[in-house]
């Protein structure tokens, strides 16, 4: 009877627990943001305080490494947690095989209702998601073309808003309330061209930005690919760009905005000296890609408020990053594409409340190819062996986590495959460690080195100097290794079509 009464109260105890609800997550995505533009990680050009909440409620991570630094690559390798010569997309242009594994698909068929708002850019329909309305391939900053299922739209209104409205609107009308979700809600800002909305044309206006130290680089005492290439903004910007001439999609109405605050501000160019110019070029470069940001950093505060008013924010994850960094000046350049560091890293915020400390930082390796397995670990969902990331909630969930603590890496690889193309960036790849990077550009049969500790801003290659003779040899065993356990296959394709700037061959064929 004892033991009948007892069986009663442990049957009643277990059924009062209830499972915790598995997390909803929102992943925030933009394009090209520099980690330099976002104050939680650089306070000396810009206050962005809604994305600045996200790391002071969470995690940064100070060392968030992209896997091949384009935007469609880093595209797939987020859905897939896998390289791109394992997910196909090793360059922008071809369409997305949409068939493959993804993490959206594992988490939809674990009962997740998922959602991909925003900008998409890999051609192929999304797969895996129960809603989606996203921009028509690159997308314009007004009025966007938007897709869904069978049908386009074009929203007139600025694209950062645009893209937040939709969202908005389904978190709150159009999401099953019963199910965890997934929202992707991806921005095409502060992607090329950098045009910032209405609200914002005056932002930053008549501010002088100092030249970076590395403007003026020449590309001695490294391989001949930095010299090759064709992204600098004293020379290569174009005149949509630097807002000499407006866009072609906007209306009546949105050309007069645009007219009245930039017409006045491009007088008088052909009376600045080149020294004058060059400032000049920077200052409206920076003005703009800084707007754009801003806009940005708003739009992501009515979401995270919206979580707070509603009370989703104790249970949703807030993810965010960028597909890629991005160059403001360094070595005179905008774009990125390079294994360099401003290209290559990426920046990356958490925030999970009840699992990660707020105002943590942490310093070791991390990639965009542990994004997926993260997410799945997060919501409690095996993730497949054919992943090649790391699931990073271990160091999510430890107070004081460092690289000495707990790590996922000691090292990382890096593969650049679009070449020619846009911007005469040679094929490349390479390894870091904390303190150092090996590249290889094996187009050209080169070989770059250098010691991040004494020079951060890799300026000055030491492959094949005596006192580097033992890292050298351990960057090519580990170089080698990496490349092995990946199943990297050797790019055999042949160099063919020209180099383009701006729509225009700088090299063809016979000068490669």
């Amino acid at each position: 009877m004892k033991y009948g009464l007892l069986l009663a109260l442990v049957v009643s105890i277990s059924a009062c627990r209830t499972e915790p609800a598995p997390p909803n997550i929102l992943f925030i995505f933009t394009d090209d943001h520099s980690a330099r533009a976002l104050s939680a990680y650089d306070t000396s050009l810009i206050h962005t305080p809604n994305l600045d909440r996200i790391a002071n409620e969470g995690m940064l991570f100070e060392t968030a490494l992209v896997t091949n630094s384009i935007c469609a690559p880093s595209r797939a390798t987020v859905l897939t947690g896998t390289y791109n010569h394992i997910n196909g997309q090793i360059q922008n242009g071809p369409p997305f095989d949409g068939s493959q594994l993804t993490f959206p698909k594992l988490l939809q068929q674990a009962g997740y209702q998922t959602a991909m708002i925003g900008k998409w850019h890999l051609k192929s329909e999304p797969t895996g998601f129960d809603y989606w309305r996203t921009l028509v391939g690159q997308g314009p900053y007004y009025n966007p073309p938007i897709a869904q299922p069978g049908d386009t739209t074009v929203i007139e209104g600025y694209t950062t808003e645009v893209i937040t409205d939709i969202a908005m609107n389904w978190l709150t009308s159009l999401r099953d309330t019963e199910k965890p979700f997934l929202l992707m809600y991806q921005h095409k800002a502060p992607h090329r061209e950098w045009q910032p909305g209405p609200d914002y044309f005056e932002m930053y206006d008549g501010q002088t930005f100092e030249l970076p130290e590395t403007f003026f680089d020449r590309y001695e005492n490294r391989s001949s690919a930095p010299a090759q290439a064709a992204m600098r903004i004293d020379n290569n910007l174009s005149v949509t760009d630097l807002k000499i001439d407006p866009p072609d999609n906007l209306t009546e109405a949105q050309l007069a905005m645009w007219r009245a605050y930039y017409d006045p501000r491009n007088q008088g160019l052909d009376t600045l000296s080149e020294a004058e110019l060059t400032q000049w070029k920077y200052n409206r470069y920076m003005q703009d890609y800084l707007r754009s940001v801003k806009a940005v950093d708003d739009q992501v505060g009515r979401v995270l408020d919206y979580l707070d008013a509603s009370g989703l924010a104790e249970n949703t994850i807030v993810i965010y990053a960028s597909d890629q960094g991005w160059y403001l000046g360094e070595h005179g350049w905008y774009d990125k594409r390079w294994m360099y560091e401003p290209s290559l890293k990426t920046p990356f915020l958490v925030r999970w409340p009840g699992v990660t400390t707020a105002g943590t930082r942490y310093d070791g390796l991390v990639s965009n190819v542990d994004f997926a397995p993260t997410m799945l670990d997060a919501a409690g969902v095996s993730i497949p062996e054919s992943f090649q990331g790391h699931s990073l909630r271990t160091i999510l969930s430890s107070p004081g986590a460092s690289a000495e603590s707990v790590s996922v890496r000691d090292d990382f690889y890096y593969h650049y495959y679009e070449f020619p193309g846009w911007h005469c960036v040679r094929r490349h790849y390479g390894v870091r460690t904390e303190r150092y990077k090996l590249i290889y550009f094996y187009g050209i049969d080169e070989w770059e080195l250098f010691d991040l500790q004494l020079d951060p801003n890799e300026v000055n290659s030491v492959y094949g100097e005596l006192a580097y003779a033992e890292v050298e040899a351990d960057l090519k065993e580990r170089l080698a290794r990496l490349r092995a356990e990946l199943a990297v296959p050797e790019d055999t394709r042949p160099i063919y079509g020209s180099c383009e700037m701006n729509g225009k061959p700088i090299f063809t064929q016979e000068d490669v």
